[in-house]
């Protein structure tokens, strides 16, 4: 049999079926390959007795015929949902010791399907980065190298760890989130998928909040079915969460192999930005013709104020960040610094707790909430979020799908971005998706000119994931499958 770390979840599913492999064996497999892979600082916290009495469960399980959709799949999750007794830190220095009494409703439905938890992941502070150098743990590094160079690259972020876990094979499949594309752009750079559910279709009770009108979880995963498969078990209503959808959740699997024959694409002309990188504008092209040649109608189409989206995003994120770190004092839970009096405590313990870009970000949102610069700042930006949303509702007129890159660039090294606004740049193709709540979903489409992988992405309609799982089936099937070469 094929090394069992390279199968897939689908493949893995049915090999455990079939009594092939234990779950014991396919755990055993993955908690081998995790150390030797430590050198890519994916995961924070490993659980290696519960994967394993997690397994022995699934084996009796799947012995008895009542195996759940995951039965049995070693899974990763990023340190920012909670999970009941382990490290949960969102990996931050503020947070230190804190283990949750209670478990994430995302994680608890992975459970619930039969998934296997091999440990917590690594990510930007609190999911405030583009390239995993914010953690507190250190950065994440990225499985794929430059053709021809040792040279150590960043795995995108905040769901890096996510991200290069899934690349790395030192998980099946991985939770992530996605405030303004935090799966999408790490999935790019790692040659993985990446979906982003629409705003409501996953719980995010139990989730460290970073900004809660656009935070959402969402599976990082090797292909497209196993996208489906684990964005199935993950999406639930939940009273907890009064921003979930009370909507039946579909065969999301179901929609992989359907031709996309009369499917109309949009490609809005906005996205194509002065400077473009042409391997990104050759990408975007290439994916165009490979749907047209599937039968898809490829349709212009204008989205004339994606040109606000960042900006607006840049403040609308750090507004609602500084409201949800407040929360965050030395007082009952995590790092306590004391000081003087209780105001010298509060401000030593966050001073000395809160990394500097997450710092950085509770000064922009307080100062774009405070008296005399709210309307100016805040109020406006909702303003330009609402015709972001209109400006998609109109284009779904004529498309039923739009298809853009998912990144400027491919992967960098660690240290190569050092200007804050440069590195927010990296978000450019997937906060509008954030902005007005759509589903979007990152998929492998080619190599850099420096063999490194580039994504592109597709934004669907709201509750529209089946289309998006369609259509980025039918460009994995024309690009192929691309994994790293292991130097570790």
């Amino acid at each position: 049999m094929t090394t069992l770390t390279a199968l897939t979840i689908a493949e893995a599913r049915a090999a455990l079926k079939a009594r092939k492999v234990s779950a014991a064996e396919l755990t055993e497999a993955y908690l081998d390959a995790m150390a030797r892979a430590r050198v890519l600082n994916a995961y924070v916290a490993e659980t290696p007795d519960q994967a394993r009495a997690m397994a022995k469960a699934s084996d009796g399980r799947l012995a008895r015929g009542e195996g759940g959709a995951l039965e049995g799949i070693p899974l990763g999750i990023k340190d920012l949902y909670a999970t009941e007794g382990i490290h949960t830190q969102a990996c931050s220095h503020i947070l230190d010791g804190f283990r949750p009494p209670y478990e994430s409703t995302v994680s608890a439905n992975l459970w619930k399907a039969g998934g296997v938890l091999l440990g917590k992941l690594n990510m930007d502070e609190f999911a405030m980065g583009s390239s995993n150098e914010t953690s507190y743990y250190g950065n994440v590094i990225n499985p794929w190298r430059r053709a021809g160079s040792d040279t150590a690259l960043v795995p995108g972020g905040s769901s890096g760890g996510s991200a290069a876990a899934v690349a790395g094979h030192i998980a099946a499949a991985a939770t992530a989130t996605d405030t303004g594309g935090s799966i999408r752009q790490p999935a790019a750079f790692t040659g993985t998928v990446g979906i982003k559910p629409t705003y409501g279709r996953c719980s995010r009770w139990g989730i460290i909040a970073f900004a809660s009108s656009l935070d959402q979880a969402g599976p990082i995963t090797r292909d497209v079915r196993d996208a489906a498969i684990m964005l199935k078990a993950m999406a639930s209503v939940d009273p907890k969460d009064t921003t979930s959808v009370d909507l039946p959740v579909p065969d999301y699997e179901a929609a992989i192999g359907r031709p996309v024959k009369g499917l109309r694409v949009g490609i809005p002309k906005e996205y194509r930005a002065d400077g473009m990188a042409q391997e990104i504008l050759d990408l975007w092209d290439r994916g165009a013709r490979w749907l047209k040649e599937q039968g898809a109608e490829i349709v212009e189409i204008s989205l004339p104020h994606t040109r606000y989206a960042l900006p607006a995003y840049y403040i609308v994120a750090p507004a609602e960040a500084s409201s949800n770190l407040a929360r965050y004092d030395g007082v009952r839970y995590g790092l306590r610094v004391p000081g003087d009096d209780i105001v010298d405590m509060y401000e030593n313990s966050r001073a000395a707790g809160f990394g500097r870009e997450v710092q950085r970000r509770i000064m922009i949102g307080t100062y774009v909430l405070s008296a005399g610069y709210y309307d100016a700042y805040y109020v406006r930006a909702q303003k330009v979020r609402t015709l972001i949303k209109r400006d998609f509702d109109r284009a779904w007129d004529k498309v039923d799908v739009v298809l853009t890159p998912a990144t400027p660039s491919p992967a960098f090294a660690p240290g190569e971005i050092t200007d804050p606004v440069q590195m927010y740049l990296n978000d450019i193709f997937t906060v509008t998706v954030n902005m007005a709540g759509l589903p979007g979903i990152s998929v492998p489409a080619g190599l850099s000119r420096d063999g490194l992988p580039l994504g592109l992405q597709l934004i669907g309609k709201p509750f529209g994931e089946e289309t998006l799982f369609q259509t980025a089936a039918a460009i994995e099937q024309a690009a192929g499958r691309f994994t790293p070469k292991f130097w570790w």
